[in-house]
């Protein structure tokens, strides 16, 4: 009789170990989806509060048109482009005006390496516009201010 009284009271116990357990998987499984995988909040809110402030007037810095040979093309195709940096702070616009020689050199660089197909479409202008920013990214001094290019802005842009 003592071990019919036990087999109940073992099966009570199996009971609230699987209770608490699953409780415990539930309480995890919430905090991870509240939190994000990579444990941050990932929150409108709190992307805002994270980005820096940014100036009431937006600031430009314009690189004045050039020239290049595009390659690959049997025709000797030529793109004219002019455009604008919007930068975050005067300090990038500073830095950047100080070092526009090779801003400008590693801009005609990048530009004369581009296909004709390619620039003439909407993809391939922002794809070129993403290839300026990472350029621009690269050092060009030491110490270097962190550089804060907002966006690129094509000016002028023919291809002929």
């Amino acid at each position: 009789m003592a071990e019919t009284s036990s087999k109940p009271r073992s099966l009570v116990w199996l009971a609230a170990v699987a209770v608490a357990l699953i409780a415990a998987l539930v309480a995890m499984n919430m905090y991870l989806l509240l939190r994000g995988i990579d444990g941050r909040r990932d929150t409108a809110a709190e992307a805002q509060l994270r980005e820096p402030e940014r100036p009431a007037n937006p600031i430009f810095v314009k690189i004045d048109p050039f020239t290049v040979n595009l390659q690959g093309d049997l025709y000797g195709r030529l793109l004219y482009v002019g455009l604008s940096l919007q930068v975050g702070d005067e300090e990038t616009q500073e830095f950047l005006l100080k070092h526009m020689p090779q801003v400008r050199s590693r801009l005609l660089i990048l530009h004369s390496a581009q296909s004709p197909e390619k620039l003439t479409t909407s993809e391939g202008k922002r794809e070129l516009a993403s290839g300026i920013l990472a350029a621009l990214a690269e050092p060009m001094a030491k110490p270097q201010p962190e550089l804060r290019i907002d966006d690129v802005l094509f000016t002028e842009f023919i291809v002929q």
